[in-house]
């Protein structure tokens, strides 16, 4: 039974000193080269989504027609918040998808 025991505590101890041994990555991001467009509330956007994504993100998303613009942002607000977590208060969540109907 000890002849068998002894490749795996081998194996245990090696992994344990190549994972002690292993440093950390380091990488430098570029440099942010997007910013929010000016319009009401935009330090409300700036501290509840710039920490996830950058403000391209917000310019890929596709136009929309004035009628159904602030639907579309209020329906993005509210998955950002409820799919995916993010740490938007309630009462933020207006103010989000008013800088974003009027400003995009």
């Amino acid at each position: 039974m000890k002849h068998k025991l002894l490749p795996a505590l081998a194996a245990i101890a090696t992994f344990s000193i190549a994972a002690a041994a292993a440093a950390p990555v380091n990488y430098t991001l570029p440099e942010e080269t997007a910013a929010f467009k000016p319009g009401p509330n935009l330090e409300v956007v700036q501290s509840n989504c710039s920490g996830c994504h950058s403000a391209d993100y917000i310019k890929t998303q596709p136009p929309h027609d004035e009628k159904v613009k602030k639907d579309f942002w209020q329906a993005e607000v509210t998955k950002m918040k409820k799919v995916y977590g993010a740490p938007i208060d309630d009462a933020d969540v207006s103010k989000i998808v008013e800088y974003l109907a009027t400003t995009y």
